[in-house]
């Protein structure tokens, strides 16, 4: 498979521990490539009410690291390791200052000198205990993934600065023939079951327990929309017609201006792509403009069952990310999030890991779950099952989507 990270619990721990060790390396390669060339002003400064600076996610990701091998590992194998979390438990703790007062952040310098310091002990760590990862594997691929989802918050936020709005590696969607019954453009997926979620050791705790799921039959886009199509709804009107709204959706719409936009044109999706664009997924979308889309071409966006079940289906799970398979549904990982029409609830027999408010703060029906990640998610987060999510109003994640029947 693609994802590196997927280990049999009973591999050799030499192999183990060097599998871990090139996981965490490469995840912080891409960390550490996104802010190149940042100034010190832009890593401090607040992009947007609801996110933190990106100086803010370079220390959380250090600090939680050490707070989990040193404070945690460690401490209850009687090992001798420095926990360096403790200097920063206010200021680098998730629960420790509003966002809008983490803006008063050290140097660059002494930030990037603490990820450095951490690293070093957690490595050390892990070389000493590999007779023992098989017994941690899980907790070590929480901390590699909470890195990835911060580095892709990182790239989120330097879009938000306008430094890397336009994705270089956004896969082009491949033409498709729309004939007039509408259908050739999807895939059908027949009715029947299949197992949901993950119990492996890298799955986090809201992908588990894998269950078995049945859907019935039902059309599922080829593609996501891509921006030419998105813009027949904007050319249509579909920003000023009721009808194809939700409740929530207009009032939000009518809330936030973006109908109107500064000219008094339509705001465009925040990644829109210029320059002969028109064959890429839209991306940066609300829930509500996603559904609203679906509901003007007659169709609806898809549950998460659905969408695990066509992106299996596809083998998108063991294939690279840019292959096409024209006997199923294509793109559906790495390129943009994908919208869907489920809340993110926990799955029946959820446990949390590694702590009680990790996932399930966020099962409060105030939440939409989107799937397939996106060209920023590091490798460890992008497969099948793992469920990303956030509130059905945001356009600031790389979103995307795609319709069903």
């Amino acid at each position: 498979m693609h994802n590196s990270l997927i280990l049999a619990p009973r591999s050799h721990p030499s192999s183990l521990q060097a599998s871990i060790q090139s996981a965490l390396q490469d995840c912080r390669r891409q960390t550490r490539s996104l802010i190149e060339g940042v100034t010190c002003e832009v890593l401090r400064s607040q992009a947007h009410p609801d996110f933190s600076p990106v100086g803010w996610h370079l220390g959380h990701i250090a600090y939680t690291e050490s707070l989990w091998i040193a404070g945690h590992l460690a401490r209850s194998s009687h090992s001798s390791q420095p926990d360096l979390s403790q200097p920063y438990d206010q200021l680098f703790s998730a629960d420790g200052l509003p966002k809008a007062q983490r803006q008063h952040l050290p140097e660059t310098t002494e930030i990037l000198a603490y990820m450095d310091r951490v690293r070093s002990h957690t490595l050390k760590y892990l070389n000493d205990n590999a007779q023992t990862l098989a017994d941690t594997l899980r907790l070590w691929h929480w901390l590699i993934q909470h890195e990835a989802q911060h580095a892709e918050t990182i790239a989120m936020v330097l879009a938000l600065h306008h430094l890397r709005p336009t994705p270089d590696r956004l896969s082009l969607i491949q033409p498709v023939s729309v004939e007039s019954d509408g259908t050739s453009d999807m895939v059908l997926i027949e009715a029947g079951e299949f197992l949901q979620g993950c119990d492996a050791p890298e799955a986090i705790d809201n992908e588990r327990p894998a269950h078995v799921v049945s859907t019935d039959r039902y059309w599922l886009d080829r593609t996501p929309v891509t921006c030419q199509q998105y813009r027949h709804f904007i050319e249509a009107g579909g920003y000023q017609e009721r009808k194809w709204w939700s409740r929530a959706g207009w009032q939000w719409l009518q809330s936030t201006g973006i109908s109107a936009g500064i000219s008094g044109t339509i705001s465009e999706p925040l990644c829109w792509v210029q320059n002969d664009g028109d064959r890429y997924p839209v991306c940066g979308v609300s829930w509500y403009e996603a559904d609203a889309y679906a509901r003007f071409v007659g169709k609806r966006l898809p549950t998460e069952s659905e969408w695990e079940k066509a992106a299996i289906l596809a083998g998108q799970g063991c294939v690279d990310l840019h292959s096409s398979l024209q006997a199923g549904c294509e793109q559906m990982l790495g390129n943009v999030w994908e919208w869907t029409d489920s809340w993110f609830v926990g799955y029946l027999g959820f446990r949390s890991f590694p702590y009680d408010g990790y996932s399930q703060t966020y099962f409060d029906r105030a939440h939409r779950v989107l799937r397939g990640g996106s060209w920023a998610s590091p490798q460890s987060i992008v497969r099948p099952s793992f469920r990303n999510w956030y509130h059905p109003h945001r356009r600031e994640m790389f979103a995307g989507f795609r319709c069903a029947v």
